[in-house]
C-alpha cells in the first residue's frame, strides 16, 4: 500500500513538471474561449520585393516570408533576419537566370550581428551552373543559435543575421544581365539540448544612427540622436532567458531516479521478519 502511494506521488510530480513546458510550447491555448488570437507582426507584414546592396542597407525580412528581388548579374544582394536562442536557421535562395549565359557560380553567405561569416552546417552553399540553365537553388543550414559563447569563439549568437547572395567568377559578357532572386528563411526549434549556462545582456542587433541637419550661421552641423535598433525581431519578442525544457527533463530524471531507489529498496528489504538464530549451547 505504501509503494502505491509513493508511485502516485511520483506521477503527480511528473505531471506538475511537464505542465509549464506544455504551457510554454502552446501559449495560444491559454486564451479565453471565443476570443480570436491577435496576428503576429510577420502575419500582417508583406514580403519585401527588393534587396539591399550592403550590410547597412540590407532589407529586413521575417522568418517564414519569401522575399524577392530583381537585380543584375554581378550585384551583391543583402537581406537581414532575426534569430533567437535555441533556433537553427535555414536560408534558401533561388536565382532565376537569363536564357543565354555562360557557366556561372552562385553563392549565398550568412553573417551574424558582428558581421562574422557563419559556417553552414550542411546545404549547397555554392553551386556552378552550366550554360543555358534556367535557375539555381542554394541552401545554408546554420548551427544552433547559442545563448552565450566565449569572446574568441565564432558561435552563432542571438540577434540580426545577414544574407548575401551574389555570383562569383562571372565573365564580362554576363555582367549586367537581368536575374530574379528569391530568398526564404525558416528556423527549427532545438530547445533544451542547445541550452547553455549564461546569456547575453542584449541580442546582437545593430544600431542605426539617426542624424539631423541643423543650419547655424550659414554652416551645416550634424547633431547625433540616440541610435535606434533595427526593426527585426522574432515573433513573440526575444527570449527572456531562464526557462528551457531542460528543466522538465531534469525533473523527470530526478523522479525516475527516486522511483528506482524506492523499487530497489522494496525488492531488497524482504517481506517477512528476519528469523532468529538459535543460541548455541555450551
Amino acid at each position: 500500500m505504501r509503494i502505491t502511494r509513493v508511485l502516485g506521488a511520483a506521477l503527480l510530480t511528473l505531471g506538475l513538471a511537464a505542465g509549464p513546458a506544455a504551457a510554454d510550447s502552446s501559449p495560444s491555448d491559454s486564451s479565453p474561449p471565443g476570443s480570436t488570437p491577435s496576428p503576429s507582426a510577420s502575419d500582417g507584414a508583406s514580403a519585401p520585393t527588393s534587396a539591399g546592396t550592403s550590410f547597412r542597407t540590407a532589407t529586413e525580412i521575417a522568418q517564414g516570408k519569401t522575399a524577392t528581388a530583381s537585380a543584375s548579374t554581378g550585384d551583391y544582394l543583402y537581406w537581414s533576419f532575426p534569430a533567437d536562442v535555441g533556433r537553427r536557421p535555414t536560408v534558401r535562395a533561388t536565382v532565376k537566370l537569363p536564357r543565354s549565359h555562360a557557366a556561372q557560380t552562385w553563392q549565398v553567405d550568412v553573417y551574424d550581428g558582428l558581421r562574422r561569416r557563419q559556417a553552414c552546417q550542411y546545404g549547397a552553399q555554392t553551386r556552378t551552373v552550366e550554360p543555358g540553365t534556367g535557375s539555381v537553388e542554394l541552401a545554408c543550414v546554420l548551427r544552433t543559435v547559442r545563448a552565450w559563447s566565449q569572446p574568441w569563439a565564432n558561435d552563432p549568437l542571438p540577434g540580426t543575421y545577414y544574407v548575401r547572395l551574389t555570383a562569383v567568377d562571372v565573365r564580362t559578357a554576363d555582367l549586367g544581365q537581368p536575374v530574379g532572386a528569391r530568398v526564404r528563411v525558416e528556423s527549427k526549434d532545438i530547445g533544451g539540448p542547445a541550452a547553455v549556462d549564461g546569456r547575453l545582456a542584449k541580442p546582437l542587433v545593430p544600431g542605426v544612427a539617426a542624424r539631423t541637419q541643423a543650419e547655424t550661421d550659414g554652416k551645416s552641423e550634424q547633431s547625433a540622436e540616440p541610435a535606434a535598433l533595427s526593426g527585426t525581431e522574432p515573433d513573440g519578442g526575444w527570449s527572456s532567458g531562464w526557462w528551457s525544457d531542460r528543466w522538465v527533463w531534469t525533473a523527470i530524471g530526478a523522479a525516475l531516479a527516486a522511483l528506482a531507489g524506492i523499487g530497489g529498496y522494496a525488492l531488497t528489504r524482504g517481506s517477512g521478519r528476519p528469523s532468529r538464530m538459535p543460541s548455541q549451547g555450551s
